[in-house]
């Protein structure tokens, strides 16, 4: 009999997770032999390197990483992908013979495959604007800058941030820095929401004249309803305006490909996860729900002390109470 292979992903909050359905999906659609589950870390000092330990010493393959862990499993790795150097941050881990571990980061290589493969987007030659200077940001500038757009103008609030952002991606294309008040007269082809704004329901201050003619806008929040940022592009005669669920699915097809050496199809995949998203949105609020399609459990798993974790920034209590809360919500970003 062949043996299971473990994966998981960790972070805190997790019951949001779309990876355990994602990532199930994947293996019984290429026949592998997979467990993968998601995993609530401590938030303390070194809860999440012990938690990574354990897990390999269970022989585990590998590890995805969601917030708030992505840049202490950068600090973690004993190698990085080129990819994951320049984004400071690691959200896929995986383990060689040698007791190792591997550092990656995807989510630009899946921000990218969406918006190029599934919805025939161009980057090539295009005015790009991207709203927030943040780590998710920054984590999938290599990729993006790597489509060659004739410009690429980062807005923040915060200039200072973006300016950094310019300078440490100097050399991968013509980046901007700039606040959202010096966005007033300019217009652009493709509008990138990465700010946190959307979870908590708002947007940046954008001119009403921001979106050039045929421009595409593209969330990397995702719900089951239309978020702010995709409201307000349909508002303002975006031709496309598109989240990030694609994304999502994308990003982990190549974490999957990292480890297992095949590609996953992708798009029957994101179907079914949107289907089951707006299903999760409209279900009333109940105390606990049991997803039966993901392993979920209210106690951190096994390799964990019996302790309850607290969910931070969730809702209150031992996660996964209220599971779903949210999606409803329209607060996903990760995972």
């Amino acid at each position: 009999m062949s043996k299971t292979d473990l994966y998981a992903v960790m972070g805190n909050p997790i019951a949001h997770s779309k990876s355990p359905f994602i990532h199930k999906a994947f293996a019984k659609q290429v026949g592998h032999d997979i467990a993968y589950d998601p995993a609530l870390i401590p938030t303390e000092e070194n809860s999440f390197s012990k938690a990574v330990q354990e897990f390999q010493q269970l022989g585990c393959k590998g590890v995805n990483v969601t917030v708030p862990f992505k840049q202490k499993a950068w600090m973690l790795c004993h190698e990085r992908s080129a990819r994951a150097e320049k984004a400071g941050a690691v959200n896929t881990l995986s383990f060689d013979e040698l007791g190792r571990c591997l550092g990656d980061n995807t989510d630009g290589v899946g921000l990218v495959r969406d918006f190029t493969k599934n919805h025939q987007g161009q980057l090539n030659n295009k005015r790009v604007l991207i709203l927030g200077a943040g780590g998710a940001v920054r984590g999938i500038l290599e990729p993006l800058l790597a489509e060659k757009p004739t410009l690429c103008t980062i807005a923040n609030r915060t200039v200072s941030k973006a300016e950094e952002l310019v300078q440490l991606f100097a050399d991968e294309g013509t980046l901007i820095a700039c606040s959202y008040d010096a966005l007033i007269g300019q217009q652009f082809d493709v509008i990138i929401n990465g700010t946190s704004a959307s979870l908590q329901g708002e947007l940046p201050p954008l001119p009403d004249d921001l979106l050039a003619e045929h421009a595409w806008c593209y969330d990397m929040m995702y719900a089951g309803t239309a978020t702010p940022f995709i409201t307000w592009a349909l508002a303002h005669n975006a031709q496309k305006a598109l989240d990030g669920l694609g994304m999502l699915v994308e990003q982990a097809a190549e974490s999957f490909y990292i480890w297992r050496g095949i590609r996953p199809e992708t798009q029957a995949v994101i179907s079914r996860l949107r289907e089951r998203i707006i299903r999760e949105q409209m279900m009333p609020k109940a105390p606990q729900t049991i997803d039966t399609n993901t392993t979920t459990t209210t106690q951190p798993v096994k390799f964990m002390s019996k302790k309850p974790v607290n969910e931070v920034g969730g809702p209150e209590g031992p996660e996964p109470t209220r599971f779903g809360d949210w999606e409803r919500k329209g607060r996903c970003i990760d995972f």
